[in-house]
């Protein structure tokens, strides 16, 4: 099922993209976007038992309050959805979605604009929404780990238990991780000491404190880059034996103190595969090499600067790779949906590899 959960879904976003610019209102989204994506799940959109749009939730003295949608199962409420418009962020401090949870009988909540899910629980306080969402689904960047755990929300797979045994741990490993990802740009104090006091001796004096701040980001920075270099050239297969002419023409691409600012993702090294292999037809893997930086993740010939194969611009919303069949000074960004897209350019990137004959 994921694979095909993973497809419709793909296909929807394809959707969200081609109308987002004619769909005016909230109402629109709702109905283009929103309820396209409760049917993918598996739910009869068109069964007012099953799926109830405007469902009316009284909160104290306010009658006839309503909620977007109230999903059923068992003719009990299992998902209540809030919608907004496409444009609009997906907040749940200033939504209704708090006030509607309590009295809606759900374990779960997701507020929407059509294209970002953030799903809520209440793992804090009994019947009380948590502030923060538990899991985030986005369209434009569907992950297998994702949509295995929507697959736990569709009809066919809802488990309850299932859902509340990983909520917890996705919930809190998400907080842990965005700490973390703070200490790695700016170490606290805290963190610098507990690190030196473990091999420092002596007291640590304000001015001691700031030099290993400036140590320790460096450290971090270090260890990161250099276990991201380790993973990737094991897994594209690169030697650490580069031809002597190569090492000669090799030149930086970024500045030193820019390094830490670097962040390769997933997405990133999933794209030079599919480029390692398209181009493993004419060419063994050890000749295929990398350099990510702050605007590009870069894809080099024999690890040289001046034989780029392509670039992927993976930073912004939208996802282009560069090509390079024009001559490695005439680059051409085109536009991709989806990492599939690479295929598309198997010719353009073989061209590419002549160039450098």
């Amino acid at each position: 099922m994921e694979t095909d959960l993973k497809l419709k879904l793909e296909q929807l976003h394809q959707r969200v993209d081609a109308l987002k610019d004619q769909i005016n209102t909230e109402e629109a989204t709702k109905n283009a976007f929103v309820m396209p994506f409760i049917q993918i799940i598996g739910y009869d959109i068109f069964n007012p038992t099953e799926v109830i749009p405007e469902f009316i939730c009284d909160i104290g003295t306010k009658k006839g309050e309503k909620i977007d949608y109230v999903i059923k199962k068992d003719d009990e409420p299992i998902l209540i959805i809030e919608c907004k418009h496409w444009k609009e962020k997906v907040d749940a401090h200033n939504s209704q979605l708090h006030r509607y949870y309590h009295v809606s009988k759900s374990r779960f909540g997701v507020l929407t604009n059509g294209h970002q899910y953030n799903f809520y629980a209440d793992l804090e306080k009994p019947n009380i929404m948590d502030e923060k969402p538990f899991f985030t689904l986005d369209l434009a960047n569907l992950k297998d780990s994702s949509l295995k755990i929507l697959e736990k929300f569709s009809k066919n797979g809802y488990n309850l238990e299932g859902i509340l045994d990983s909520a917890e741990s996705l919930k809190y490993i998400k907080a842990i991780r965005n700490e973390f990802e703070k200490e790695l740009k700016e170490p606290s104090d805290e963190m610098v000491r507990m690190l030196v006091n473990r091999f420092f001796d002596k007291p640590v004096t304000a001015s001691r404190l700031v030099s290993f701040k400036e140590y320790t980001r460096k450290a971090f920075s270090n260890s990161i880059n250099e276990s991201i270099n380790f993973r990737l050239k094991n897994a594209l297969n690169i030697n650490e034996t580069i031809p002597s002419k190569a090492k000669e023409e090799i030149t930086p691409i970024d500045d030193p103190k820019d390094a830490s600012k670097i962040i390769t993702t997933e997405e990133e090294v999933e794209g030079s595969q599919i480029v390692k292999a398209i181009l493993r037809e004419i060419l063994p893997a050890s000749r295929i090499a990398f350099r990510d930086t702050l605007s590009y993740f870069g894809i080099l010939l024999d690890d040289n600067n001046r034989k780029p194969i392509c670039r992927l611009h993976f930073n912004s919303s939208n996802k282009y790779i560069e090509l390079f069949h024009n001559g490695k000074d005439n680059g051409e960004k085109k536009l991709i949906a989806s990492l599939e897209d690479i295929y598309n350019f198997k010719n353009e990137l073989l061209a590419t590899m002549k160039n450098y004959e």
